[in-house]
């Protein structure tokens, strides 16, 4: 860990849950560096300079603001970006995250703010926001068992093995989702396509589709029910649904709602 008080503090997020999760914790302050995709919360950020995408970051410009720290994710980032800042930034350290479910959260908040605990307000803005996860983690969960198929794309369709964060969230709140495969620590088998005349569009009991990173709308709630005739087809809040951390809580309660709806 880094001695905060000789080194100063410059924190790049290239995550877009990432970049909400530290501004939750009060690091707003110290951070000098999102992507285009960090959007929330929108007022904090609005201000923060931009180094291009999750997968086309601009690196001479984010070596320009000479990070201390630089957050990255499996999924988001590639391979290729980390290993460029080993070696032309050695003296930023990498925080490289991975939640792959509700569960790895708690986990999560600790290896975000474990960092910078000791600047005024962190330790204690991490310790409400785990013991809120905590609640909707054990709050009663469904015992439903209605299928689902979680559209994030189309032409191709594409969807969520089970082992991504979204499909465990989806099965933490009492969902099933569809298909049963798994894609894997990473790479691209995580987000299956799925054919127009696969044999699962007439198996779920639902398909949702998503506000990101496709975004779906009312045009296309008739053409996925066409595909999926027998099946509830509705749209949903892809943010609550896929970004970890500072919105892990309301993601679980709001999916839990939707058994309801």
């Amino acid at each position: 860990m880094k001695d905060l008080l000789s080194n100063p503090v410059r924190i790049a997020s290239l995550v877009p849950s990432a970049t909400e999760l530290l501004c939750a914790l009060g690091l707003r302050p110290w951070l000098v560096a999102r992507t285009g995709f960090c959007i929330h919360p929108r007022e904090q950020v609005a201000d923060l300079p931009k180094v291009g995408g999750t997968k086309d970051v601009n690196l001479p410009r984010l070596l320009a603001l000479q990070p201390s720290h630089v957050v990255l994710n499996v999924d988001e980032n590639l391979r290729e970006l980390a290993d460029s800042l080993r070696e032309q930034a050695p003296q930023a350290e990498l925080i490289v995250t991975h939640p792959c479910g509700p569960e790895d959260v708690p986990a999560l908040i600790r290896q975000l703010s474990a960092p910078f605990a000791a600047l005024p307000g962190v330790a204690a803005r991490a310790a409400a926001l785990q013991a809120d996860l905590s609640q909707a983690l054990v709050e009663t969960p469904s015992t439903a068992t209605r299928s689902v198929l979680y559209l994030i794309w189309r032409q191709p369709w594409m969807t969520v093995a089970r082992d991504t964060y979204i499909a465990r969230l989806l099965a933490h709140a009492g969902w099933r989702p569809e298909p049963a495969v798994e894609g894997g620590a990473s790479g691209a088998a995580r987000y299956p396509e799925l054919a127009a005349d696969a044999p699962l569009w007439r198996q779920v009991d639902e398909v949702w589709l998503s506000s990101e990173p496709y975004r779906f709308g009312e045009a296309h709630l008739a053409e996925v029910q066409t595909l999926a005739p027998q099946a509830r087809v509705r749209l949903v809040d892809g943010e609550l649904c896929s970004w970890w951390g500072a919105r892990t809580a309301a993601g679980l309660r709001y999916l839990r709602a939707l058994q309801g709806a």
